[in-house]
């Protein structure tokens, strides 16, 4: 397994990042544990969840599954460099109380309280803001997670979909308060999607942010869609279904199987090559795969140590343009 640095923290992790949205809603408990100790056997040591992965009635139940691993030992906990997030309601229904939901100190407070029980730890190491709060002042943001750091509960604040200048403004409050500020971003990142290029990953890469890239794969798009359509007799449909749906937009068909050629000349596997794409980007630390399943871990192990050819780069650039480099891409 190939390691990095986590922005100007001083983790050591995996280039590969462990999601575990599936745990617990797509993947059954004792089959997760398999996956995380597979992950860790060869050499995955990031995990990345959330409070609100579960969903609907089920919130925190991944966070739960990833506790009773945990709590199994083999130094488990010791070995992992684990991140979870927070900002959405944890309200079974939509009936919520105030102040239960977004980044104001109290639900910091409450939501990392919770996180930890859950988790069966004493410590997380990656604090994740799951998305911009545009009501709740970053001074009182910062104010409550110097208080967690100073007791222990966690290591370090990370976000998660925020724009360039909002990665900007947390990080000049944080410096003027003499804070840590944002050491990691994740954003929506691949080949279908580059807009994080313009402004996103520059200015993680100003302030010393490592990157995360979720939905390496783009729902699925990137992973053989139309291969699997074709050999599944009918439409190949990711879990939300959004992979499907865009095929039937003539114009994404003809660049997904422009893709996929690329690849089949080259004897690519469409979702390994997606991910070690991602791998030669600048500024990205490591992609999150959510496997829900032993194989589809060991297909995103492989990508790791894919060195894609000059060739094959050069030909994905050309059928996924992206907006050209910051801030040349904004001129006329």
């Amino acid at each position: 397994m190939k390691y990095t640095q986590l922005g100007r923290t001083g983790l050591k992790v995996s280039r590969l990042v462990l999601g575990t949205m599936n745990f617990g809603p797509l993947t059954t408990e004792a089959d997760s544990h398999t996956i995380m100790d597979s992950a860790l056997d060869a050499g995955v040591n990031f995990f990345d969840t959330a409070n609100v992965y579960g969903w609907g009635e089920n919130k925190g139940r991944t966070e739960e599954i990833l506790g009773t691993w945990f709590a199994q030992g083999g130094e488990r906990r010791d070995k992992v460099v684990l991140a979870t997030k927070m900002y959405a309601n944890m309200a079974a229904t939509s009936d919520a109380w105030p102040n239960h939901d977004k980044l104001s100190a109290v639900n910091i407070r409450r939501s990392v309280e919770a996180s930890l029980k859950r988790l069966q730890t004493d410590h997380i190491d990656v604090y994740q803001f799951h998305h911009v709060d545009r009501n709740t002042p970053f001074e009182e943001i910062w104010q409550a997670i110097d208080v967690l750091i100073q007791q222990g509960k966690i290591l370090y604040a990370g976000s998660s979909n925020f724009p360039g200048y909002k990665i900007a403004q947390a990080n000049e409050l944080a410096a003027r308060r003499g804070s840590v500020g944002l050491v990691s971003e994740q954003c929506i990142y691949n080949l279908m999607e580059r807009r994080a290029e313009m402004e996103v990953i520059p200015a993680a890469q100003e302030y010393g942010l490592g990157v995360i890239p979720w939905s390496p794969l783009h729902s699925g798009l990137l992973g053989g869609a139309i291969r699997k359509e074709r050999e599944g007799g009918g439409s190949s449909r990711s879990s939300s279904g959004r992979s499907a749906d865009a095929l039937a937009n003539p114009s994404v068909r003809a660049q997904v199987q422009a893709y996929e050629d690329l690849l089949d000349k080259h004897g690519l596997e469409p979702g390994e090559a997606g991910l070690a794409w991602l791998l030669t980007r600048p500024g990205v630390t490591g992609p999150i795969v959510g496997p829900r399943t032993g194989e589809q871990l060991a297909s995103a192990l492989r990508a790791v140590e894919l060195e894609l050819p000059e060739a094959v780069v050069s030909g994905l650039d050309e059928i996924f343009p992206g907006p050209g480099p910051s801030p040349e891409a904004f001129a006329w």
